[in-house]
């Protein structure tokens, strides 16, 4: 592999204006931010070493059975930051570069091109939130002698910013390709006023670009993609920049034969990520995805279990994976997730293996037939994402062994106890215990509270959108707010419980932008005027006796918590709880009741059932789940078993002789029981 003469930028930016350097597939997006490309720059303008370039001459023969790819030139984070794919015409040479895009793209866009990423704080839907910037240089900026941080200002401004002359003086850096010669520079700072010092780092912007050679490269001439291949992998793995989806998307698109790995996996991550309120689904996740549902034995992240041969099974097999994946996430979707509430985005890869393995469609989000066996999946991912530890370390052997279950079980329906039976010989058990129970009532507002509340009250639509609530606003609770209110004592410790699990809950979106700031009592008193509503509204949500104002949300947090302590108690089947009845369960209420249990008392199930809809408008409905972690007279501290409720309100003979409800599905197609006039 010899070493080149070395070139200028202005040679550079030129051979890729005329396509002459190209992308090959192999390499990965460009990914370097604003503050590194004026790194960059300063140092060429300081005349540091920039590192040697890697260069493969492709001849004209080999050109038409590779992919290749132009340099970005204006990058926009939201509409276009991928690398076009570049039609390079058959039997033309050309010059791929193995190593150096991220530099060679950086000086594209800082003398080519522009920047536009988005501003903090800004919604990413919105247009305005992507400003244009092209790269400037502040002629006046004069750099203290002992500053190595930076010796010349760059920065990405738009016009208007750039239009700011107070103390100083931004030049439009793609203007110095216009400059013949170095009279133009000096003529430029003159005809400007800039002065001596203006003229001279304008001077040496030109000489960076146009006189100095200081690209240098080296290129590998031979033909051989698998040689090609390994030199980049053996040049690139140790790059702290690469990240291993990067250098594996590489490998497989290098390899595929009749697509464009690269274009098909980015689109397929893309529309993943706006699937429903959106998630953040990696190239990465998707790689493996690929590995899992292929079958491999070894599913790990390295470049090894991309080989050739594995490769070219997953090409032929996509349509099916990329059916599978977008089903999985609008099933997530379904079930109220996304990028705000998943906070283990590999939970997508044994859904979707499912799913594959079933043949589904999307039929399978709506139909009843399948109403039970999405209440199962939905019920062992909620489990799962509250359970600590669970999708964290030993994820490859996790994903592993879901598979196998999923394999031998999955003809039957989903099949969440042997998932959890072999998630509890991993370790990884879905079983909770008191203290545990604890820890869940302490969580804090965020993506883990979102299962857990889904769980205690799956009442709401989480179809669309929705919030997790304060029901106790948060901005009530600042230290000056609060001793206003009356409180005199430890207020940390109720601006700490204001943002914990007993005083959140699910709202729709529209109610929540309707509650906005409100307190509690206020809002209900408009949200639901009707007062039997209104005790349906809090009878569904736990929330017990409401107080008027914030000093009394030290006892409405420690009541809540209680009553959410006693649902989970009943919903997780916590050990050492009673749960009577030797009634088997059904289907959907599996949730409950894993193996039969017995009861040692006899007691009136169709009491307790009635006592659930107690202050229930007509119509509301409960499920099953929901009538079991009810806290009745009938049976006290205990709780009865789903498969006693469900056998009481869908009797195998006969009609339902509980008076007041009428046995039935939600929306869900999850059963339950509506309240009715009696």
């Amino acid at each position: 592999m010899p070493f080149k003469t070395p070139i200028t930028i202005a040679e550079a930016l030129e051979k890729m204006h005329r396509h002459e350097f190209v992308l090959p597939a192999i390499q990965r997006e460009f990914v370097w931010g604003p503050e590194r490309i004026c790194t960059l720059f300063d140092s060429l303008m300081r005349g540091y070493p920039v590192g040697s370039l890697l260069f493969w001459h492709v001849d004209g023969d080999t050109v038409g059975s590779l992919t290749f790819y132009d340099f970005v030139q204006t990058y926009h984070q939201r509409n276009a930051p991928h690398c076009p794919v570049l039609d390079v015409e058959k039997g033309r040479s050309v010059t791929a570069v193995l190593d150096g895009q991220q530099r060679l793209t950086a000086l594209n866009i800082g003398l080519r091109g522009s920047h536009a990423e988005k501003l903090p704080r800004l919604w990413a839907g919105n247009p305005n939130a992507y400003p244009v910037k092209k790269l400037y240089l502040d002629l006046l900026f004069v750099a203290e002698d002992n500053d190595l941080d930076q010796r010349y200002r760059f920065r990405f401004l738009t016009p208007a910013e750039a239009a700011d002359r107070s103390g100083q003086f931004w030049f439009e850096v793609a203007t110095i390709r216009t400059f013949k010669d170095s009279f133009d520079a000096l003529s430029y700072a003159e005809q400007n006023s800039l002065g001596i010092a203006s003229g001279r780092t304008l001077l040496r912007l030109y000489e960076a670009v146009h006189k100095e050679a200081s690209l240098n490269y080296f290129e590998e001439m031979e033909q051989d993609l698998e040689k090609v291949l390994n030199i980049f992998i053996r040049v690139n793995s140790k790059a702290v920049a690469l990240s291993s989806s990067d250098l594996l998307l590489s490998v497989a698109t290098a390899q595929w034969r009749d697509r464009d790995a690269r274009e098909v996996i980015h689109q397929l991550v893309d529309d993943l990520n706006e699937t429903g309120q959106g998630f953040a689904f990696t190239k990465d996740l998707v790689l493996k995805a690929g590995l899992v549902l292929l079958g491999r034995g070894d599913i790990r992240s390295k470049v090894g279990n991309f080989d050739r041969q594995t490769m070219r099974e997953m090409e032929d097999a996509w349509d099916d994976i990329d059916r599978a994946l977008r089903l999985a996430a609008l099933t997530l979707s379904t079930f109220g997730f996304s990028s705000a509430t998943l906070q283990a985005g590999s939970v997508l890869i044994p859904v979707a293996h499912y799913l594959h393995l079933r043949g589904l469609s999307e039929s399978y989000l709506t139909a009843a037939q399948y109403a039970d066996d999405r209440e199962e999946m939905r019920t062992w991912l909620m489990r799962s994402l509250i359970q600590s530890g669970v999708w964290g370390s030993g994820l490859d052997t996790l994903l592993s062994g879901l598979r196998a279950v999923l394999d031998a079980e999955a003809r039957h329906g989903f099949p969440r106890v042997a998932l959890e039976r072999e998630m509890g010989r991993q370790g990884k058990s879905l079983r909770f215990d008191p203290a545990q129970i604890e820890d869940l009532l302490d969580t804090r507002y965020g993506p883990r509270a979102y299962p857990l509340l889904a769980l205690l009250y799956p009442g709401v639509d989480v179809r669309g959108a929705f919030h997790i609530d304060h029901v106790f606003p948060k901005s009530k609770f600042t230290p000056a707010r609060l001793r206003a209110a009356g409180y005199s004592g430890e207020v940390a410790l109720l601006s700490e419980q204001a943002n914990r699990l007993a005083n959140l809950q699910l709202l729709e979106g529209a109610e929540n932008v309707d509650k906005r700031a409100k307190l509690p009592g206020a809002w209900m008193a408009e949200a639901y005027p009707n007062a039997d509503a209104r005790a349906g509204y809090v009878t569904r949500n736990d929330l017990g006796d409401v107080p008027e104002e914030i000093t009394g949300f030290a006892d409405f947090y420690n009541q809540r918590r209680s009553r959410m302590r006693d649902r989970l108690v009943a919903l997780l089947d916590v050990a050492g709880s009673s749960t009577g009845s030797s009634a088997a369960p059904q289907a959907d209420d599996m949730y409950f009741d894993p193996a039969p249990r017995s009861e040692a008392t006899r007691r009136d199930i169709g009491a307790h059932i009635v006592s659930a809809f107690a202050g229930l408008p007509e119509g509301a409905f409960l499920t099953v789940r929901e009538i079991r972690a009810h806290r009745s007279d009938e049976y006290g501290d205990e709780f009865p078993s789903a498969g006693a409720i469900s056998a009481r309100l869908f009797p195998s003979s006969g009609r339902c002789t509980v008076p007041g409800v009428e046995p039935g599905e939600n929306e869900r197609g999850v059963r339950g029981a509506r309240r009715i006039t009696a």
